[in-house]
């Protein structure tokens, strides 16, 4: 009656260690979810065989459960159990959902596609209002992130592979979106730094030629300081086809800038 695959309780119960006094069910279970081991459709184990597993009450494990429910990373069906809901349906927007992609999210193909559209979306957009907006203190952060990553680069130790500071480039376009002075990017930056820094850490692992993604953002950064909103448009979705390509997803050929956002 339903799709996907019904996965037996054996397979959380062969892979689970003795129970601690710290142990914490909803982690368990998340990690279990976004590292690929139930994929949405699946339904994970029920809730009787999660109490007997680790000796936990029925409110307790329903707690937990609530937080997936919570965050739409699974839907319980009266008679059938918890299932894993599709990626689109997830409130990755959510801190703590963003938040469990940060610590517990495998490189997932699905998930990086559809944070990297988003973003192709939105950052672009957001590059411009700041060259608009941006004042002196804005560009001050925005280069000293972006002096972070460059550092990375020239303190590498001969033999060691060479990339850039992601932490610092997570800041770089995080101070984009607070350049903006607008209240909801500003508030957004916070929202979407998990997601931002789960493409960046991927990215960089992946990328074969840092310098190239270096020369990327300094162009978007030049672009900003110079007030030049259509070239910022432009370097912003660069970074972000640099990150696609570094990823091994398609890409989308940059929107044309609309003439009255040159004004």
């Amino acid at each position: 009656m339903f799709a996907g695959t019904h996965r037996s309780s054996r397979d959380f119960m062969s892979t689970t260690r003795s129970p601690r006094s710290d142990f914490n069910l909803t982690d368990r279970l998340v990690s279990d979810i976004f590292s690929g081991h139930y994929k949405p459709g699946d339904f994970i184990p029920k809730e009787m065989h999660i109490c007997e597993e680790f000796g936990l009450s029925r409110t307790v494990v329903r707690r937990h459960l609530s937080q997936l429910v919570d965050g739409g990373v699974i839907e319980r069906i009266s008679g059938y159990g918890s299932r894993v809901r599709e990626y689109s349906e997830w409130h990755i927007l959510d801190p703590l959902v963003t938040e469990w992609m940060t610590r517990f999210a495998a490189p997932n193909e699905e998930i990086q596609r559809e944070v990297l559209s988003f973003r192709l979306s939105v950052e672009p957009h957001v590059a411009m209002a700041a060259t608009r907006q941006a004042n002196a203190h804005d560009l001050v952060a925005i280069e000293e992130a972006f002096n972070g990553m460059a550092r990375t680069l020239d303190e590498a130790k001969t033999g060691e592979r060479r990339r850039l500071d992601s932490e610092s480039d997570v800041a770089f376009h995080v101070a984009i979106f607070r350049a903006t002075h607008n209240i909801v990017w500003s508030q957004l930056s916070h929202i979407l730094r998990p997601s931002i820094h789960l493409l960046v850490v991927e990215s960089n692992v992946s990328a074969t030629d840092p310098e190239d993604s270096l020369e990327r953002h300094r162009r978007l950064m030049e672009a900003i300081r110079m007030r030049k909103v259509e070239d910022a448009f432009y370097a912003a979705h660069a970074i972000l086809e640099g990150t696609s390509l570094a990823l091994g997803l398609e890409h989308t050929r940059p929107e044309v800038v609309p003439a009255h956002l040159n004004d």
